[in-house]
């Protein structure tokens, strides 16, 4: 499509999108939130069940885990106008052995380039887990947690975290400099970002 297709145009068709249909066992509804104002880009991993029953991202205990390390409100994380939130897979993907599949592999061909191209007023970018770090941060592949030991790398456009899952509570405990160096610095930065222009 043409760069003259409007954003609302655009993010109409994301939401209708059937690719992965015919590899899901439920209906497929795509979950993003993005606008061209946008200030911050949250990028994670592919929406849960709870997220895929009310269509709004992040709206589970990871969600509230999340907010707490930006230091935002719900009011300011479902703002379009000061966040995106694109996944590297919009939908659902459903529930393997040991926890949610993949995210699915349709999706950021199709759309990430188109969105992202779009969102030119982002100066912030968190990469929630191995499949954002993948896709956002060039390089070799590395695990999730030297990705996110390295973060100073990436500052002050891009923090890469780990998933903030009560699942995840363990690698929490297990690295403790996460919530002592890199959340005040996610804070501040995240404050600074959304601060309103005068």
């Amino acid at each position: 499509m043409s760069h003259e297709e409007s954003f609302d145009a655009l993010l109409a068709r994301v939401r209708r999108c059937t690719l992965c249909a015919a590899s899901l066992d439920h209906e497929p509804r795509p979950v993003v939130q993005a606008s061209p104002e946008a200030k911050i880009l949250v990028v994670g991993q592919a929406p849960g069940r709870k997220v895929h029953e009310t269509g709004l991202p992040f709206n589970d205990p990871s969600g509230d885990r999340l907010r707490d390390w930006m230091g935002i409100t719900r009011d300011t994380f479902y703002d379009e106008q000061q966040l995106a939130i694109l996944p590297m897979g919009f939908c659902y993907p459903g529930t393997g052995k040991s926890g949610d599949l993949p995210p699915r592999r349709e999706c950021a061909p199709a759309w990430r380039e188109l969105l992202l191209s779009r969102l030119e007023k982002v100066r912030f970018t968190l990469a929630i887990g191995q499949y954002a770090q993948a896709y956002h941060i060039p390089g070799p592949r590395r695990s999730v947690t030297d990705t996110v030991s390295r973060w100073r790398e990436y500052w002050p456009d891009l923090v890469p975290l780990p998933h903030p899952s009560p699942r995840n509570l363990i690698w929490l405990r297990r690295n403790p400099w996460f919530e002592e160096e890199v959340v005040p610095a996610i804070r501040q930065r995240v404050a600074e970002v959304l601060k309103p222009e005068l």
